[in-house]
């Protein structure tokens, strides 16, 4: 049997895009999130890092910021965002981040159908989530949707058929995503390990391998040629 990750390499070219634009074509901020970005390593909360991307936004005229797979991110070490202080800390970003407005549209890649959602709103969570489940050359996989609006979770039900290209979402704001600059965290799984409307979207260093084998690279379908350099 083929793996997800030689499928997903197959028909990366067939996937359409999740944004309302090309993010190719746009002037694009690649952030820095770890340890070696000393600004970001002096960020103490949410709030701070909502204020130092958008400045960044701004200062820089970049479209949009990404977020990398599988970094390893200070912000969450810095405030324990996940677990208690003698805790180990999940700190590894199993996503991609596609920072953007409030409101902005987000579309499907590709057909599929919901197959769970959720409003995570406890601190540091995702806010409201949409997973849709997809099939490819008899493969069953997972895109999950996170840092999403309110308004997105009504008017759908679990098993609802979705569309190559449908708008399935909006970017949900400060407030609505718990607390996290407005973007969009959008993850591979593999198994959902009987989770619904939510899944973990950052690992602890111990549980890295396991995690990012389940959740793989999801440039795989945004196919963001910025990431490949």
């Amino acid at each position: 049997m083929k793996n997800l990750e030689s499928i997903l390499s197959k028909h990366n070219k067939d996937f359409s895009a999740v944004m309302p634009y090309d993010v190719n074509q746009e002037n694009v901020w690649l952030i820095d999130l770890s340890d070696s970005n000393r600004e970001v390593a002096q960020l103490k909360s949410p709030k701070l890092l909502d204020a130092y991307i958008q400045e960044q936004l701004n200062a820089n005229h970049y479209r949009t910021a990404l977020g990398g797979y599988g970094e390893d991110r200070v912000i969450y070490r810095n405030n324990n965002v996940f677990d208690r202080p003698d805790q180990e800390a999940r700190s590894i970003h199993l996503g991609i981040d596609i920072w953007d407005a409030a409101g902005t549209a987000i579309h499907s890649p590709l057909a599929g159908k919901i197959h769970s959602f959720a409003n995570n709103a406890t601190t540091g969570d995702y806010g409201p989530t949409i997973i849709v489940e997809h099939e490819l050359e008899n493969y069953t996989f997972y895109l999950l949707y996170g840092h999403l609006s309110k308004s997105s979770l009504e008017n759908i039900f679990v098993g609802k058929e979705i569309k190559k290209g449908e708008q399935i979402a909006t970017l949900g704001d400060f407030e609505e995503n718990v607390h996290w600059p407005p973007h969009l965290h959008f993850q591979i799984i593999k198994n959902m390990q009987d989770m619904q409307g939510d899944y973990p979207g950052v690992a602890k260093p111990s549980e890295k391998d396991f995690y990012l084998d389940n959740c793989p690279d999801p440039n795989l379908i945004l196919n963001l040629s910025v990431l490949n350099k």
